[in-house]
């Protein structure tokens, strides 16, 4: 059994990873939990198909708006006391969204909340790392560091599980269930956890409005863009003015003299490569819980808590992996990691796609020919998430760790959003043309075709969309699904694809500095 090795904490340096896990878990359950409940949500507080989508999708625009100043803050004012901040924050946050009330005021106090509670969940990151850096000797470090970001990016896939079963009791309990774990995280934390020392350094105001500017407007136009389509002004205006302010953003950093971020980070090959992987794995490991979602509850007719069970093989091939990347990474480095991940997720998204459009199985039982796909997806990004996630913080300047992991987070949010903006315009497409294609053969309109496509894609996947399209059109409506989000899984396989680029470009020296 592997040991970690703290350094002048003791057992403390372990218990303080014990409730640094607990409380970053919930940040990345929260990423995915939501969408699998939307449905109930929906109906339940009477939200429109925007609200809900809004609801799902603000807590990562948040989230990425926020990062970079969330690691800058744990730098100066200190880890501990903003990983405290941050739990806190998260759990009155997560009770908020639970207490959501039905009627007018549902869609601005559920999506107000969930906007919270990614600010919450970008302030308590980037110190969570800086508190595991400082908790371990240089030998055990290499461990901790696997541990926590092999766990918390397995969480990613529990949330979808959690939700199937919390929601069958009440969908507000998705929410409450994190404030247990915020008071326990909070304990531990609290006392196991050694104090870091308040710089004497200012936060950069400036390139924090640019950033949550450049970085909020970006991800808004990825998000609207399913829906007003990429060529519509509104989308373009989001996506030129957030470029425009991430620019202007790049220059200010480089010119003052305590930026939000140090961008020079990026002259090390190593660390951009990591932080790409990262990015490109998000593309596809975000999004397939959205996707896999809506095609067990809409092609594959199972219920919200068997839809759960997809992700249960995506979660068991995401583990096994990891602790086998983690350990090699540990022995040879990224660059092999990075290889092997990219080799496994093509392999594992491929075959899904392939196989995606057959639906001549049983659905529910746990070992079908859908079971090795899915589970050798998750396989894939499992393999190397952790292990670059690790690689881009050990490549730290100076000690700023805070700032490092909030670039690579960053990343990773941006990539899911990018990931989940493509791949729903292309399947929304599909699945227009090939039901208007049905329904007209069958005597249907194009606006009936439009009617369905609104019902299985516009909240975010709602399972409710069976029983509100007509059972003669039932069959079209599945295997038409199926047909549209294999282009979606065909997506995340190249995504995976870029991964086998970026090992080959990842500098051969094992150089990862402590």
């Amino acid at each position: 059994m592997t040991t970690l090795t703290s350094g002048t904490t003791g057992k403390t340096g372990v218990r303080a990873l014990v409730g640094l896990i607990l409380a970053v878990s919930m940040t990345t359950i929260d990423q995915t939990i939501v969408a699998l409940s939307a449905p109930t949500i929906q109906s339940q507080l009477g939200l429109s198909h925007d609200g809900i989508q809004w609801a799902v999708n603000a807590y990562l625009l948040a989230t990425a708006a926020f990062f970079l100043l969330g690691g800058r803050l744990a730098d100066v004012v200190g880890h501990k006391r903003m990983v405290m901040v941050g739990i806190a924050a998260f759990g009155v946050t997560s009770l908020l969204c639970g207490l959501a009330p039905a009627g007018d005021l549902a869609e601005a106090w559920l999506v107000g909340a969930r906007v919270l509670q990614g600010v919450s969940g970008a302030i308590m990151f980037p110190a969570a790392i800086g508190i595991v850096v400082q908790s371990f000797s240089r030998e055990g470090r290499g461990r901790a560091m696997a541990m926590f970001f092999a766990i918390t990016g397995a969480m990613t896939a529990i949330g979808p599980m959690a939700g199937g079963y919390l929601t069958a009791w009440t969908w507000r309990s998705i929410f409450w269930v994190n404030v247990p774990i915020a008071i326990v995280a909070m304990v531990v934390v609290g006392l196991s956890a050694a104090p870091s020392p308040r710089r004497a350094e200012r936060v950069d105001r400036v390139g924090a409005v640019l950033v949550a500017l450049g970085m909020g407007l970006v991800v808004f136009g990825f998000q609207q863009a399913s829906g007003w389509g990429w060529t519509s002004p509104g989308v373009l205006a989001a996506l030129v003015g957030g470029v425009v302010f991430l620019a202007a953003f790049a220059v200010h950093e480089l010119r003052t003299h305590e930026p939000l971020v140090n961008l020079r980070a990026f002259g090390d090959r190593g660390f951009t490569i990591s932080t790409l992987a990262t990015l490109f794995s998000s593309v596809a490991f975000i999004a397939v819980f959205f996707f896999l979602s809506v095609y067990g509850q809409v092609s594959l007719g199972l219920s919200a808590t068997l839809t759960g069970v997809l992700f249960l093989k995506l979660f068991l091939g995401f583990v096994i992996a990891s602790r086998f990347g983690s350990s090699m990474f540990d022995r040879v480095g990224a660059r092999p990691v990075l290889a092997i991940g990219g080799a496994l997720g093509v392999a594992g998204f491929g075959w899904l796609a392939a196989t995606v459009t057959d639906l001549d199985f049983d659905h529910s039982a746990f070992l079908n020919q859908q079971t090795w796909p899915i589970a050798l997806a998750g396989a894939g990004v499992g393999f190397m998430l952790s292990a670059a996630s690790t690689d881009a913080v050990n490549r730290a300047i100076g000690a700023s760790y805070g700032e490092v992991t909030a670039l690579s987070q960053s990343m990773k949010n941006f990539g899911g959003a990018f990931g989940m903006a493509v791949f729903t315009t292309l399947v929304t497409g599909q699945l227009t043309t090939r039901l208007t294609a049905s329904f007209e053969a069958m005597g249907a309109t194009a606006a009936d075709a439009r009617k369905a496509v609104d019902l299985v894609t516009g909240a975010g996947g709602d399972g409710g969309a069976p029983s509100a399209v007509h059972e003669r059109v039932m069959a079209a409506v599945r295997t038409d699904y199926a047909g549209a989000v294999q282009w979606a899984f065909t997506g995340m396989a190249l995504a995976m694809a870029v991964l086998l680029v970026l090992a080959a470009l990842y500098p051969r020296d094992r150089r990862r500095t402590a």
